[in-house]
């Protein structure tokens, strides 16, 4: 009788555990084309096939601000929820992606940046072609005034001056969008998905949602300003790849010794030192990998604490540090990752 009560309550825990999970996944679409760069593209075909797996699997795909709304307040999220984000308004979101979506009635948001469409540039929407988004259910959110890097400093500019001109911009895309969509989300997406402490603390000075481009899913041990997203184009469209996503976890990241993304000169092997919660997942089934340096193991300081570190100097560029392991109660891997930004030796960004 007792061993019965204990299975039982057993298994209550573990049902209340699945219901209250806060986990959702942010897929990040830039292009839905076969015309247009693959780096940032997938084609129509590849959309709806992996519209028609969600919908086929019974993934919930929910309204960004939503999820927002649920990570802010710590409420529960159902299992299996996907938000659909797509950057930078391209013409085909309108063309290919939207009548895609709208035949599984999937809601979306569109981070867009006022200059190019300001401008008229070929292969951008038109506000017509974003309110007539905004009719069919779609959200219009924030990605700076003209897609700039806005983690560099320009010549001469000080700290001061950096932080004067990102605010005002991130505060006139705001009100831009606010004029020609009647939306005003604070919600903002990182151009090239590059952030650093002091622009994190921009958004949260304004009550902002930052999303960057690192990978994993978002959960309560997210930062609001810097939620991951999964990028799909290229070779990261692949359905049989993008399956593993869908159902990933948020890793329970406890604490980290280096969340700054940008890596100062002499110090572009960064070691990362992670403490875990590791109640549901086995430790020593984590596995990191390195942008262009492949897998590596992890080394275990502590029952809950690694420490990862590449052999050799991070790239110029963007890259990032991936580990994953398997949970112990849940269909799915714990996913966490890492942006790491780097200049070259002369201090100079790489062209792009």
């Amino acid at each position: 009788m007792v061993k019965k009560i204990v299975l039982g309550l057993m298994v209550i825990c573990f049902s209340l555990f699945h219901l209250n999970a806060q986990a959702v996944v942010i897929l990040q679409y830039h292009h839905v084309s076969d015309s247009t760069p693959k780096s940032t593209s997938v084609t129509p075909a590849q959309f709806a096939e992996q519209m028609q797996y969600l919908a086929d699997n019974h993934f919930t795909v929910m309204p960004l601000a939503d999820a927002v709304d649920a990570l802010k307040n710590n409420t529960a999220i159902a299992s299996n929820s996907i938000v659909i984000t797509f950057d930078d308004g391209y013409e085909s979101i309108i063309t290919n992606a939207a009548p895609i979506l709208a035949s599984h009635q999937f809601p979306f948001t569109v981070f867009i940046s006022p200059a190019p469409i300001i401008a008229g540039y070929e292969g951008m929407m038109s506000w017509q072609d974003i309110n007539t988004l905004i009719e069919q259910g779609a959200t219009i959110a924030n990605h700076s005034w003209g897609h700039e890097h806005l983690i560099r400093r320009l010549p001469k500019e000080t700290v001061e001056q950096w932080h004067d001109r990102v605010e005002s911009n991130i505060l006139a895309t705001e009100a831009e969008l606010l004029k020609q969509t009647g939306q005003n989300a604070k919600m903002f997406a990182y151009p090239y998905g590059e952030y650093t402490a002091q622009l994190e603390a921009i958004l949260e000075k304004h009550g902002f949602v930052g999303f960057g481009q690192q990978s994993g899913a978002a959960g309560e041990y997210s930062s609001i300003t810097a939620l991951p997203r999964f990028p799909v184009a290229n070779a990261y469209a692949d359905l049989s790849s993008l399956t593993v996503k869908f159902s990933s976890l948020p890793m329970p990241v406890l604490k980290q010794n280096i969340s700054e993304p940008v890596l100062t000169s002499g110090k572009f092997r960064p070691k990362l030192v992670i403490t875990l919660d590791t109640t549901d997942l086995y430790p020593h089934q984590l596995m990191c990998f390195i942008q262009g340096q492949g897998a590596k193991k992890p080394i275990w300081i502590e029952e809950d604490t690694f420490s990862i570190q590449a052999p050799a100097d991070m790239a110029p560029g963007r890259s990032r540090y991936n580990c994953t392991v398997p949970s112990k109660t849940r269909t799915g891997y714990y996913w966490f990752s890492q942006m790491w930004i780097r200049p070259k030796d002369d201090g100079k960004w790489p062209q792009e």
